[in-house]
């Protein structure tokens, strides 16, 4: 598993994590206080204070797979 922290912050970068983590073929899961949810759910998504940092989990094991995410990410991440 691979943790960091991104920063969603608007609309359109929830669209984006929603599409990248739905072809991203591993389990991967927000982090907020209490809180955790499926990357792969525009609703779950939404229902976390995007205005502050959330820590990702990436499920796996190869380090290509995570990097490959994280690189489409861009910017949020932190």
């Amino acid at each position: 598993m691979v943790k960091k922290h991104i920063l969603v912050g608007t609309i359109e970068n929830v669209k984006k994590l929603c599409n990248v983590a739905m072809h991203t073929d591993c389990d991967i899961d927000l982090v907020s206080n209490r809180y955790v949810v499926d990357a792969k759910s525009i609703m779950g998504i939404f229902s976390l204070d995007l205005s502050k940092e959330i820590e990702i989990h990436v499920y796996t094991e190869d380090a290509a797979v995570a990097d490959e995410f994280f690189a489409a990410l861009g910017t949020m991440v932190r």
